[in-house]
């Protein structure tokens, strides 16, 4: 045995995200809980949504440096309940976006079960634009549009600020 499950939940914590590699699974909050019993590390991993092609690389990359690290049974399961948010995205997270010029969510907005953690059931769809005003994460002008609800990523929209005239991406709330 290595260490704690403190001590796996910091190695888990650090790995990149494969997408926003500025950002770490802990950043973004979809490493949910890293628990050590009988001498395996399980670590749960709750993905941006179920689709999410980055599921196995996330999973094969937590798997692998808590094996760098020493612990030598592993094991990375998918938590899809209560269902990941924009809104887990950490303080620390939502500036490292801002640093990277991509301009980060605005509040989520409460969902049901969100202030527990607990699932309630289903959570209504707002099909409609989420938020009015994005923050250009170049200048932090207002004056910004979209050009294109769909970006690099599936989390992503492209975004243009008509101050500075730079494009940016932006998470999408969730």
């Amino acid at each position: 045995m290595v260490g704690t499950a403190s001590a796996a939940w910091e190695v888990a914590a650090a790995v990149p995200d494969p997408e926003l590699p500025m950002l770490t699974l802990a950043d973004l909050g979809i490493l949910a809980e890293v628990s050590e019993q009988d001498g395996t590390v399980t670590a749960w991993i709750t993905p941006t949504y179920s689709g999410c092609p980055a599921v196995a690389e996330m999973a094969a990359d937590v798997d692998s440096r808590l094996r760098a690290a020493g612990y030598g049974e592993v094991a990375v399961r998918l938590r899809l309940d209560p269902p990941w948010s924009t809104d887990r995205i950490s303080a620390e997270g939502l500036r490292k976006l801002a640093e990277a010029g991509i301009a980060p969510p605005g509040p989520a907005g409460a969902h049901p079960g969100q202030s527990t953690g607990q699932s309630t059931g289903p959570t209504a769809l707002a099909l409609g634009p989420t938020r009015r005003a994005v923050t250009c994460p170049q200048c932090g002008s207002t004056d910004t549009e979209e050009l294109s609800r769909f970006g690099s990523t599936a989390c992503k929209s492209l975004w243009r600020c008509r101050s500075c005239r730079e494009p940016f991406d932006r998470i999408k709330e969730i």
